[in-house]
């Protein structure tokens, strides 16, 4: 029995000394990794503007990199179809995602919430080409119906599917933020004499505040970097305009069309992929730091 008891101890001992390694390995390896894809980004980025000037690649309007006569590497019209898209997203996403928050924590019971919310997050997990081929063969045909002039490859159809996609994003965490407001606060609104409208949008809403823009942020920057959708069905076309009808290029849709074949390595186009790349990263990593900071700056301690 003694014996058994100090093979058991020993075994102990030996696990409570390699999990701590294991773990360290395994933080150790993610932090590697990330350094890896940020020098990679840097050093191939200098090598494409080694060969295209700084100013006429954040100035320029034409992006013409396959042009056997002058091409031309500017980023701006990526930026462009890139913004659009995402704040035709956002205009689907925010409303309907925050509407569908507040009934879920304030007015549906729980049987209810039980049975809406899964429902919901299932939209999460379609894949990213299907939303694509969706925006392609049907919402793009249905708004051609509405809009004559509509092109068959746009930036609008592109846009609304993917803050379909985001709805179940911006709806969850919103949601989670709502709930984690004390009962206490909605009890003593109400024994003041305020309704439930009231108390939703006069208490429980400013109090999570903060986790609620976080959800919108996160939902941005899950736009910015959507690549399947925009891809199918926003098309190639690189204009520098403002006309979402017409057919636009992001700037994940360009790295793809890169990456497929048409620029052979070495070459400035094929190094533009990663100056493209490095804007697109910095793009994100913003909006993920600007999310923390509103967690952070606004966080309601109960």
């Amino acid at each position: 029995m003694i014996h058994r008891n100090k093979q058991s101890v020993s075994s102990t001992t030996l696990i409570e000394k390699v999990v701590p390694i294991l773990l360290f390995a395994a933080a150790f390896i993610s932090v590697l990794t990330t350094i890896g894809i940020v020098f990679t980004l840097i050093f191939e980025t200098v090598l494409f503007f080694r060969e295209v000037p700084v100013r006429e690649f954040f100035t320029g309007t034409v992006l013409r990199p396959l042009s056997p006569v002058e091409p031309q590497y500017s980023i701006l019209p990526l930026i462009m179809g890139t913004m659009l898209t995402t704040i035709i997203a956002m205009f689907v996403a925010i409303p309907i995602g925050l509407t569908t928050a507040v009934y879920l924590s304030e007015y549906a019971s729980k049987s209810a919430r039980k049975i809406l919310k899964p429902m919901i997050e299932v939209l999460a997990g379609i894949p990213t080409i299907v939303y694509g081929f969706f925006a392609f063969t049907f919402v793009t045909p249905v708004l051609r119906e509405i809009i004559p002039g509509l092109s068959a490859t746009n930036a609008l159809s592109p846009g609304i599917v993917m803050g379909i996609m985001i709805i179940p994003l911006v709806a969850s965490l919103s949601e989670d933020a709502m709930n984690s407001v004390p009962n206490s606060m909605r009890e003593g609104a109400m024994a003041l004499g305020a309704t439930q409208l009231e108390v939703t949008f006069r208490v429980v809403i400013p109090a999570a505040i903060s986790g609620i823009i976080a959800s919108f942020v996160l939902g941005i920057s899950r736009a910015i970097g959507e690549t399947m959708i925009v891809t199918i069905a926003s098309g190639s076309s690189k204009n520098f305009t403002f006309d979402v009808t017409q057919s636009m290029q992001t700037m994940t849709a360009y790295i793809v069309e890169v990456t497929s074949g048409d620029a052979a390595a070495g070459t400035t186009i094929y190094y533009s992929l990663y100056a493209v790349a490095m804007t697109l990263f910095l793009f994100t990593l913003t909006m993920n730091l600007l999310a923390r900071y509103i967690s952070k700056r606004f966080r309601e301690v109960y």
